[in-house]
């Protein structure tokens, strides 16, 4: 096992070479070419912002995704739909969603905060160039909830969410479930397991089914 270092080529190692918690590589840079070449081989940047500027890539070989048609609608979700309290937007306020993402709860100020300046950069500059998405939920005029993530071909790769009010990320979940399956949509990549997202339908696949699915034209 072993963990690259990259230089300004654009290039990334046999993930199978990694350590065991999926960490490859690191250096290189956040360059849009860069961060689209890492997306189709399963690879994404995290690393802390308030202790180093070189990114860590990773690419763990169990892959924890969740399926469109599989994504588990509770009933207290479904009658919170119902409600219409909320509006659902997609690609309205990428920045908001973004930063909202780095800031609710305090998260920048934790210890091993990852979404800082630079991330927020080059997702700004991948959503600007067509290749990133965001969600939205709004309570009036008020942004309260919301994910992005990185949309190529028929995957999505789910970066980060945030709520505001109780459920607002779950509903913006489920929103993009049900409109990526619409449009063909195969699979969200949900890059780490937590309990969140495994109640609403996450489970693991190999690295070998994973990129079968996203390299599916």
């Amino acid at each position: 096992m072993a963990v690259f270092q990259l230089d300004d080529r654009l290039w990334f190692p046999d993930p199978h070479l990694g350590e065991e918690d999926g960490l490859v590589a690191v250096g290189g840079d956040l360059s849009v070419d860069r961060l689209l070449l890492a997306y189709s081989h399963g690879f994404f940047p995290w690393f802390s912002f308030q202790h180093r500027k070189e990114p860590l890539w990773y690419c763990p070989l169990q892959r924890f995704v969740i399926f469109p048609k599989e994504i588990h609608v509770s009933h207290s979700m479904k009658q919170l739909f119902k409600k219409h309290q909320y509006e659902i937007t997609i690609n309205m306020d990428f920045e908001g969603v973004i930063r909202g993402c780095a800031t609710a709860q305090n998260r920048n100020e934790e210890e091993g905060a990852w979404l800082g300046p630079d991330i927020i950069k080059a997702y700004t500059e991948l959503h600007r160039q067509g290749f990133a998405a965001s969600v939205e939920v709004w309570d009036e005029d008020r942004l309260v909830g919301g994910l992005y993530g990185v949309n190529l071909g028929k995957a999505f790769f789910g970066e980060s969410m945030f709520s505001l009010v109780p459920s607002a990320s779950k509903l913006a979940l489920i929103h993009l479930a049900g409109m990526f399956e619409q449009l063909g949509g195969l699979l969200i990549d949900c890059q780490l397991e937590t309990p969140h997202l495994r109640s609403m339908g996450g489970r693991f696949i190999p690295y070998e089914e994973y990129i079968s699915i996203i390299h599916t034209r």
